[in-house]
Formats: C-alpha cells, sequence, structure tokens
C-alpha cells in the first residue's frame, strides 16, 4: 500500500509517498509530484520511518496516574472545565507540529465556548511573524513563494541556517545558484558547520541586521532607486518616517553599529541596491523573539523599493514549525481570532455568528511570558497542552511546573513530568495524523494516515469535539471525520468576505468527504500584492519604523 502524505519536520511542507507492506514494514521516499520537494527528502523526512515504533508510546488515558477509559477521562475534564464556565482561568498550548483541523477545532472551543483567548503556539511560534504581516500588510500573508526563491537574481538570508532548519529549501536555493546564476548574500554570523558558503558574507554584530537593511533603504532612497510610482500607489509613509530613517542609519553610522568597515557596507549596497529580482529570506533564530524590528525592516525595503507581488521579488518570513501557517490560520494564537480576523468588534460577532458561540472571547489572551507569570500569580487554574514539542518549550516546562491542573495530549510523556500532568490522554502521532497542514509559502496538502493509531491514541480534534459534546455543545461540534472541520474552516474564511481578506478557501466549503481525502496541493491568495492593493482600510500597505 502506497500513501501519499506529508513530512511536518519543518515549515516547508514535503510530500512523502511511504509504502507500507503487510508485515508493517515501512519505506519513506519524497513524493515526485508534490510541488514542495518533488522527490527530495532530507534526513529528518526519511526518518519518518522509524516511528512505527510503539516502545514508550502513550496508549491509553491516565486520570491521577491510572489507567481510565475516555468516558472517564472527558468526565473528569469536563467537571474541572465546568468549575469556570467563564472560562478566564484556563490556558491551552499547541504544538507546532499538528494539523490544522485540530488547530480549528481546538481554537473554537476556547474563544467561542470557553470565552479566552488565552491560546497559543509552544515556543511563542508564529505570533511575532504575523504581527508584522499585519502591522505592515494588513494581513498575516506571506508574499513569496518557494518558486520565487528560485527565480530571483539575489538572494538575502538572514536568521537561522536554513541548511540545517530548512535542508530541502537549502537545496532549492542551492540549485538555482549553480542553475541560474542566483548570488546568495548571508547577513549574519554563519555557523561553523553550515553547508551555506554565501557569495557575500556580512557577519554583523547579533541584533543589528535590523539597522543594515534600514541603510540599505536610505541609500536607495538617496539613490533615487525607490519605486516612486508604486509608493504613490500602494504605500503609506508619513513624512516623519523618512526624516526619522536618516538618524543613525546613513553609511558611517551603519558601519560603527553593525561593527564592519564603511567599504563592506557600500559594496552590499552597492551589490543590493539596483537588483530588481531581489528575495529575502528571514527564518528567526530564536522562536521566543521573531525580532520584528527586523521583520518591519525587511517589509519596508520591500515596499518602498516595489520588490513584492512580482515574481523573483518579495519578502520571505517564515518560523520552523511543521503547521505554524495552519496555526495561525485557524487562529491559534493568542493575539487573533480565525480565519485572519483579529478583535475588532465587528470581527467578533462575525465569528459568533457563524459559530453560535455562546461564551465569545471579545479581547486578545495570554501567551508566552505574561501566560506563565499568570499562572505563577495564581489567575490560570488549568492548563491544557497538546503535542509533546511543548516541552521543549522551557517556558513551558515552567508553566507545567507552576500550573495548579495541568492536561497534556501527547503521544510520549517526559517522565520527569509525569508527576506534574494530572490527566494524560494519548494522540496520534506523525504518520497516524489525518487532516491538512499549510506550508510556510500558503500550500495547502493533505496529511494522510499511513499508520492506524496504536491503543485507543486519538486526534486533537476529537478529544476537543469529546469534551464539547460533554460540556453540552455537541449541536456546534458534530465532527466525525476531519472533512467536517475542513468544510467549516473554509466556510468561516468565506463568511461575509467580501475580499477585504485574502485567506478565503471558499472553493473548498463544500466539499464532499471522498474530494477531501483525494485533495491535491494548492496555494490560498494566488499572487497576492500584483495588483498593488493591500487588505488595509484605505488599500494601501504601510511602512512601519523599525528603530523604535
Amino acid at each position: 500500500m502506497i500513501v501519499r502524505t506529508l513530512c511536518g519536520e519543518c515549515s516547508v511542507g514535503c510530500g512523502v509517498r511511504a509504502r507500507l507492506d503487510p508485515g508493517r514494514d515501512l519505506a519513506i521516499e519524497g513524493d515526485t509530484v508534490h510541488p514542495a520537494n518533488a522527490g527530495a527528502l532530507c534526513e529528518r523526512g526519511l526518518a519518518l520511518g522509524e516511528e512505527k515504533a510503539l516502545a514508550g508510546r502513550l496508549l491509553h488515558p491516565l486520570v491521577g496516574g491510572r489507567r481510565v477509559g475516555w468516558d472517564r477521562a472527558v468526565a473528569a475534564i469536563t467537571r474541572r472545565l465546568a468549575d469556570d464556565r467563564s472560562g478566564s482561568r484556563v490556558a491551552m498550548q499547541m504544538a507546532g507540529d499538528l494539523l490544522t483541523e485540530d488547530y480549528y477545532a481546538a481554537n473554537k472551543l476556547m474563544k467561542g465556548f470557553l470565552g479566552t483567548a488565552h491560546i497559543g503556539l509552544a515556543h511563542g511560534e508564529g505570533g511575532g511573524i504575523a504581527a508584522a504581516h499585519i502591522a505592515a500588510l494588513g494581513e498575516d500573508v506571506t508574499p513569496a513563494t518557494y518558486e520565487d526563491l528560485e527565480q530571483a537574481d539575489v538572494l538575502i538570508q538572514i536568521g537561522a541556517d536554513i541548511a540545517s532548519t530548512h535542508p530541502i529549501l537549502f537545496d532549492r536555493i542551492e540549485a538555482a545558484r549553480a542553475q541560474n546564476g542566483l548570488r546568495l548574500i548571508r547577513i549574519g554570523r554563519s555557523e561553523p558547520e553550515s553547508r551555506a558558503a554565501p557569495d557575500l558574507g556580512l557577519p554583523v554584530r547579533p541584533g543589528t541586521e535590523s539597522t543594515l537593511l534600514a541603510g540599505l533603504l536610505l541609500h536607495c532612497r538617496d539613490a533615487g532607486l525607490l519605486d516612486a510610482a508604486w509608493l504613490d500607489q500602494a504605500v503609506n509613509a508619513s513624512t516623519h518616517f523618512w526624516r526619522d530613517l536618516r538618524r543613525g542609519h546613513d553609511l558611517w553610522s551603519v558601519a560603527q553599529t553593525c561593527g564592519l568597515p564603511p567599504s563592506a557596507i557600500r559594496a552590499f549596497f552597492d551589490r543590493v541596491a539596483a537588483q530588481s529580482r531581489l528575495v529575502s529570506l528571514f527564518v528567526p533564530e530564536d522562536e521566543d523573539r521573531p525580532n520584528r524590528d527586523l521583520a518591519a525592516a525587511i517589509l519596508n525595503l520591500h515596499l518602498a523599493t516595489g520588490r513584492i507581488g512580482r515574481r523573483g521579488a518579495a519578502p520571505m518570513i517564515i518560523g520552523r514549525a511543521g503547521n505554524g501557517m495552519g496555526a495561525r490560520e485557524a487562529g491559534c494564537l493568542a493575539s487573533d481570532l480565525a480565519a485572519h480576523m483579529d478583535f475588532a468588534p465587528d470581527a467578533v460577532d462575525r465569528v459568533a455568528r457563524f459559530w453560535s458561540a455562546p461564551s465569545m472571547a471579545r479581547s486578545p489572551g495570554l501567551a508566552g511570558e505574561p501566560l506563565v507569570e499568570a499562572i505563577r500569580r495564581g489567575e490560570i487554574d488549568i492548563l491544557w497542552l497538546f503535542g509533546g514539542a511543548s516541552l521543549d518549550d522551557p517556558l513551558m516546562r515552567q508553566a507545567i511546573a507552576l500550573s495548579p491542573f495541568t492536561i497534556m495530549a501527547t503521544d510520549r510523556l517526559d517522565p520527569d513530568l509525569a508527576h506534574h500532568i494530572d490527566i494524560v490522554l494519548p494522540a496520534v502521532a506523525g504518520l497516524e495524523r489525518n487532516g491538512t497542514m499549510t506550508s510556510a509559502d500558503r500550500l495547502i496538502s493533505r496529511h494522510r494516515p499511513v499508520l492506524t493509531p496504536p491503543g485507543e491514541a486519538r486526534a486533537p480534534w476529537w478529544m476537543v469535539m469529546k469534551v464539547a459534546n460533554a460540556m453540552g455543545w455537541g449541536s456546534a461540534f458534530p465532527y466525525e471525520h476531519p472533512a467536517d472541520i475542513y468544510r467549516e474552516h473554509a466556510r468561516l474564511a468565506a463568511y461575509q468576505n467580501d475580499g477585504a481578506r485574502l485567506f478565503d478557501l471558499r472553493r473548498h466549503a463544500s466539499v464532499s468527504n471522498p474530494a477531501y481525502d483525494e485533495l491535491t496541493p494548492w496555494r490560498w491568495g494566488g499572487a497576492p500584492f500584483d495588483d498593488g492593493h493591500f487588505p488595509t482600510p484605505d488599500g494601501r500597505a504601510r511602512l512601519v519604523p523599525s528603530w523604535l
């Protein structure tokens, strides 16, 4: 049996062909027809076959350390939730490699029915990236695709070493360098063991990358290399923006701040400023602090010079989590609502109507350090975690140790933390999952199950559905198949969306179960911003100061 599924180890979203023999021998190879990887797989993808091992797997629910059935586990959860119907003392944290259907169901339960927005991804994944996109572009949209990286003349790479974090993406870039003459410029200190040898390296002092790019923008303005017609049509920039940009961003100031000789800065400016096909790729090194200043500097450069919405010319700011984009689409962030909507009163009312939500959250919630501090102050009574990856986050380990009552859904449990977990729910693992994922460049693909879940392991969306039903909200969570959730997710994205938001999945609002099972990869949003229109109240993008 051959199953086409996804890797999910990083945000590239590589397609996988998994062959399972009758004896449960599992062979993994790249899917040659998937647009993300065209058959290539890195070591992490090839190692997916090791997931069939059951050693250490959680197979049954545990309450107070004792094995129970699902009905008793769900009853124990609902009793705790019923003590606080307002939901304000409940928090939920999700791993970044779950499926979009899991994120949607969990977000709906928290924000629409428990009435709280204390939900987010472990490691803070996605929040800073989403905020940067919204501030500049009006919506959390990654403008570039992987094909843009290959069609550019110059690629500026900033942040994490993509040779290790996104190997397949790195291989595509290296192939473009060999075949198309793409030139790679690396800003920041390179890892000694990295395979990426740039054409030009700028080892600036850590934290000064945004200063360098702001200096480049000032150089472009002084050299007459801004796209004046594009700025007049599509971008808002206050007079104070250009005045304030000049402070500390001249050649000499930038050289001093970045710790490089002026000649190196000048060479970088001259090499990049006039390039029309430029892509800037930023992968944050620190997932807890995605560096909004640097993201703003990248977006400013592309917006002011018109290098956006064109083939081979766009900014690309991406995270590491396998389905961080899907989580953001479903609104699984403390700062957002759902379907790329915020907490504006009309958006809250719109989602409440669509969900028939009895207790709609009306303001952003807590995540990261503020959430941990709220737990420390005794303001959070229940912490619900989905996915073992959350245990890699030091903040979440603190939260678990401090939480008065913790529920965890995972496939394996760290024995050092077991005594902190009050209810343990056995979750499906990678190749057992059934749903969709969205890659960093907005490509939605099917993650089909290859292996049968062992024991009583279940999907996160199923757990949420069972709890919601037990709480009396069964009519709002009538899910029997992940396709039910996908259709609802698509309908919400289209609901009263007259083009104000690019995120629109209406083409799949009535997709059948068989069509969902056979879904081929597709990208929402088309070629965003190619017409010079942005999803902001005035239709224009915004230049956001990166030096505040």
